[in-house]
């Protein structure tokens, strides 16, 4: 993708604050889109919530890059925080998507946010994008979230949406609260340890993004977690030799559901996903298994 202009929504959050660093270190302009009042050109103003965005500034945009919504693990799901979680998604990705529908030269594309939470339990039996979506709160959240782009794609924007692993890293998401916990020597198996966790280093986060903005002819749902998903007891021993540390405190999945509450399902919950369009559109993964990922996050 040559010199662009592109709008990133959710610029402060782990993987948005990766991709803007990467975008605007290769030289792209990258407008960011905040809630307050605008301090800059390379601002624009937006109220996701109120379905509201400030048109002028998406115009001109190559892309624009949805990231935004409030965070899924950082607090317990009372019904209005399940409620925040999803109104941040849902109605910020139609405000983006009839904006941009609005506009007389629309952007090329739309990358959406979404995430692997789409499938539901899988237990044991590999997914891939043709899947169906599960049941509960978070496939019915992501089915809802992917819909909310159609006034994008209707209007002829390419829209992809990137379901997202849990993403590796030492700065958000699962892994910010579980290395500190395998560093002091505390780290163990979540319940049986059975499940399968299917995860992705944000490095390859954010050059799966790159690479579906850039290539031409790539829409709808792609998966971004590394080819091989493991069991939580595998990357519990991949932790302990990476970090040094033994692992020998199992967390019972009674504590972890009276800790987590409805989202402890996300951690004992098994989802053996894999990229396979993105694998056989030819992108290749630079840590593609959990030791090279936790090396890059450490």
């Amino acid at each position: 993708m040559e010199h662009s202009r592109i709008a990133v929504a959710g610029a402060s959050g782990l993987i948005g604050g990766a991709l803007v660093r990467s975008l605007t270190g290769d030289g792209h302009e990258v407008v960011r889109l905040v809630r307050r009042a605008p301090r800059g050109p390379d601002e624009v103003r937006w109220d996701p919530e109120a379905r509201s965005v400030d048109a002028a500034g998406l115009a001109g945009c190559d892309a624009v890059v949805n990231l935004a919504g409030a965070g899924v693990g950082s607090r317990r799901w009372t019904d209005a925080y399940k409620k925040r979680i999803r109104d941040s998604r849902v109605l910020g990705t139609a405000a983006l998507a009839e904006t941009m529908a609005a506009l007389d030269e629309p952007p090329r594309v739309f990358v959406s946010g979404s995430a692997i939470g789409y499938y539901g339990e899988t237990g044991d039996r590999i997914v891939d994008e043709d899947a169906p979506p599960g049941e509960g709160f978070l496939p019915e959240l992501c089915v809802e979230w992917e819909g909310a782009a159609d006034p994008a794609r209707q209007a002829g924007v390419r829209t992809v949406f990137v379901r997202t692993g849990l993403v590796v890293s030492r700065d958000g998401g699962a892994w910010q609260r579980l290395i500190p916990l395998f560093k002091a020597g505390l780290g163990g198996r979540m319940g049986d340890g059975r499940q399968y966790w299917s995860y992705v280093s944000l490095h390859d986060e954010v050059t799966a993004i790159r690479y579906l903005l850039a290539t031409e002819g790539l829409s709808g749902p792609f998966n971004v977690t590394a080819p091989q998903p493991l069991t939580n007891r595998e990357i519990t021993a991949a932790m302990g030799r990476v970090l040094g540390r033994p692992t020998p405190f199992p967390v019972p999945s009674a504590a972890l559901k009276a800790v987590l509450g409805e989202m402890a399902q996300d951690v004992l919950g098994s989802q053996r996903v894999v990229p396979r369009r993105l694998s056989e559109s030819g992108f290749t993964f630079e840590f593609p298994d959990i030791e090279g990922a936790l090396r890059a996050a450490l």
